[in-house]
């Protein structure tokens, strides 16, 4: 029976073919689509909102931060992606579902917005009414249902490059399909510019957002189409690795939660990826009031800093995915990209005490390339500690870690400042104590990460597979 097994198995592996490059590009084309959409939400919606309709701020960023708070919904559309075939998809369809459902709440979104401009026009400024209490909260649900839509659509993409990559190619898939994340921002960017109407009267500013939230919707729509389609189908080998047969009614939400918790190493990894990624996020909040009072760059200058920050980046997901991780290994790989991040973090620090915007710059390249090494290996890792029996699930948790840290860390990073201007008289002091912070956490990170073990994690979560069966048989 072993010898039929082992026969059986080489000839389900042997039967799919692995994904080339090509392919990769084509599936970088939907987290391309993710990040134009960012733009859209975070650029456009963020000023609009703020600066023209002059809703106040703390009230905008709450609003557009809904999209994070609805991220443990990722746990549950990763197990009914696992347990429930969609027009004969476990990812596919999911990503369509998901892509339009964000795709049409965006557009919907702006309409609110519209109406809220006009429930709130008054000369002495905001003011809260029934009309305007009554539009934000139908626009607070509008965005909980895009980032339900992104949930969705993420969570089963993620999946799915689970299914189709081998550990030994893994780290190149996510190096292609994560790089094309800064692209979408670049393209994104360079859209809105050509779509908004410079110098808008109210009318024309209306009309041209209109139109910008009618095309790119529906380009990322179409991005998320072309991506996925035919390879789930071509490369996926999620049936064949599974040990569960009869999985739809195998995975329920119960069994996929045991399979979950069943390894201490799962927790061990959320809380690596929350302390990780909330260090490697803090600096998003201050870098452009750093540059402006530090630096004393105009308002158009630092806004091209994100410019050098993904570029740095940018090289950085090619090199390791393709070099650096096959050689060092992912958690190796990881744990250096963590001192990497923490050098570059108290580089940005030193760098205010010369006043000099060319070192600020070269600081954020030497961070992006640091940021762009860790993150491949820490999703490169992510993937080995998933379960093929329950993919959808494992991403939804590692995606929930992700989300709440980025949260979290927006929130730390102009908390932080705050406290730092009051603490110490020294402005540069204050927002070094920001970048020291985030280099404690990346060691912080680095302790967490050398006591996770992928083959304790796989041992246990087989047992637990193999625990959920017999109780389904008993």
């Amino acid at each position: 029976m072993a010898s039929g097994e082992v026969f059986d198995t080489e000839r389900k592996s042997l039967s799919v073919p692995k994904v080339n490059l090509l392919t990769m590009f084509r599936l970088g084309l939907f987290q391309m689509g993710l990040s134009m959409m960012s733009i859209l939400t975070l650029g456009v919606l963020n000023r609009v909102m703020i600066q023209e309709i002059a809703i106040p701020a703390t009230l905008v960023s709450v609003v557009l931060a809904l999209p994070l708070f609805v991220a443990p919904s990722r746990v549950w559309f990763g197990q009914i992606s696992d347990a429930k075939s969609l027009w004969g998809s476990h990812r596919t369809a999911y990503v369509w579902v998901g892509a339009g459902i964000f795709a049409i709440a965006s557009f919907l979104a702006v309409q609110v917005i519209w109406q809220l401009n006009i429930a709130a026009s008054n000369p002495s400024g905001w003011a809260w009414t029934t009309q305007t209490i009554g539009w934000i909260a139908l626009l607070s649900l509008i965005f909980a249902v895009y980032g339900l839509g992104i949930c969705a659509s993420s969570t089963a993409f993620a999946a799915l490059l689970v299914d189709i990559s081998e550990e030994d190619n893994r780290s190149k898939v996510v190096g292609v399909v994560w790089s094309m994340l800064m692209v979408g921002i670049i393209v994104g960017a360079i859209i809105s510019s050509k779509l908004l109407t410079p110098d808008a009267t109210t009318a024309t500013l209306q009309a041209s957002v209109n139109r910008l939230f009618t095309i790119v919707p529906a380009i990322v729509f179409g991005l998320s189409f072309v991506a996925t389609i035919g390879v789930e189908k071509k490369y996926s080998q999620y049936l064949t690795r599974s040990t569960i047969v009869n999985r739809e009614d195998s995975i329920t939400l119960g069994n996929a939660w045991a399979i979950l918790t069943a390894s201490p190493q799962t927790g061990l990894f959320f809380t690596f990826l929350l302390v990780m990624t909330i260090s490697l996020f803090m600096q998003d909040p201050i870098l452009e009031p750093y540059a402006g009072q530090v630096f004393k760059m105009p308002l158009a200058e630092s806004t091209k800093l994100n410019a050098f920050y993904g570029t740095g980046i940018l090289i950085a997901y090619g090199v390791t995915g393709f070099f650096v991780v096959p050689r060092l290994g992912k958690r190796r790989t990881a744990r250096l990209g963590c001192v990497l991040v923490a050098f570059a973090a108290g580089l940005l620090a030193v760098s205010g005490f010369s006043a000099n915007p060319a070192f600020l710059k070269l600081g954020l390249v030497l961070f992006g390339l640091a940021a762009g090494f860790l993150t491949t290996a820490a999703i490169s890792l992510m993937l080995d500690l998933t379960a093929a029996e329950a993919a959808g699930t494992f991403i939804g948790a590692w995606g929930l870690a992700q989300s709440i840290s980025r949260g979290v860390a927006v929130v730390l990073g102009g908390t932080i400042l705050d406290v730092g201007r009051k603490l110490v008289p020294n402005l540069v002091l204050a927002y070094g104590l920001v970048f020291a912070l985030e280099a404690v956490g990346m060691v912080l990170s680095i302790w967490f990460l050398n006591r996770v073990n992928v083959a304790e994690f796989q041992t246990s979560t087989k047992q637990a597979i193999a625990s959920v069966l017999e109780s389904d048989l008993d």
